[in-house]
């Protein structure tokens, strides 16, 4: 079946549901991603026409920039305007074994079809995946130095309750609950303050169970 007709004809019950939605996004990722040990020895590379390889590549980068980010429309017109190609031209290419839609399948995006391809999928979700590490280490690694800045603020007002972990982890989270954006001497005395109140609350529940 050709590429063409594998777009027309389709049977939408049978098509997977592509794992990532318009909310998914790689908006400051202005990069991708390009295996070039993979490409230069793929079929599309040794098989494919020059002109359809650049149609090919060109139609890769741009499915990085639409929603959900790595599919592209199912219309080969609208592919065509994108790719920059001629309409008639841009289908008779699709007829070719090793087209620029090669291996680019049709998919349900929500109530939408769309055309994924695997390996661009692959690369999409490394890159999510690099970007959630990326964010989760940055968020650890301003957890620490909060809470480090806490720990010096509580030893200038109480150095042995500086050296409880528990404390100084209670006391961050109260801070955080109470919206707290500059931690003032005054914010971590209230903070200390409800620790205090927390622990006695505790211990009187401990005395009554």
């Amino acid at each position: 079946m050709s590429q063409i007709r594998a777009l027309t004809s389709i049977d939408v019950d049978d098509l997977p549901d592509y794992p990532l939605t318009v909310d998914d996004r790689l908006d400051s990722h202005w990069f991708m991603t390009w295996e070039r040990r993979r490409w230069l020895n793929s079929d599309m590379r040794l098989r494919g026409t020059p002109e359809c390889r650049a149609l090919y590549f060109d139609l890769i980068n741009i499915a990085f920039d639409h929603s959900p980010i790595g599919t592209l429309p199912r219309d080969p017109d609208v592919l065509a305007r994108l790719a920059g190609a001629d309409a008639s031209h841009f289908k008779a290419l699709c007829q070719l074994d090793y087209g620029p839609l090669h291996k680019w399948r049709p998919c349900r995006c929500g109530e939408e079809i769309r055309l994924y391809h695997p390996i661009v999928l692959k690369t999409v979700l490394d890159a999510i995946a690099g970007k959630e590490s990326s964010i989760a280490k940055n968020d650890a690694a301003n957890t620490a130095k909060r809470l480090q800045r806490l720990r010096r603020t509580v030893a200038g007002l109480h150095a042995e309750l500086a050296k409880n972990d528990a404390a100084i982890l209670w006391m961050d989270g109260w801070l955080v609950e109470e919206g707290c954006g500059y931690r003032t001497a005054v914010w971590v005395e209230r903070a200390m303050t409800a620790w205090s109140q927390h622990m006695v609350h505790l211990n009187g529940r401990a005395r009554t169970g």
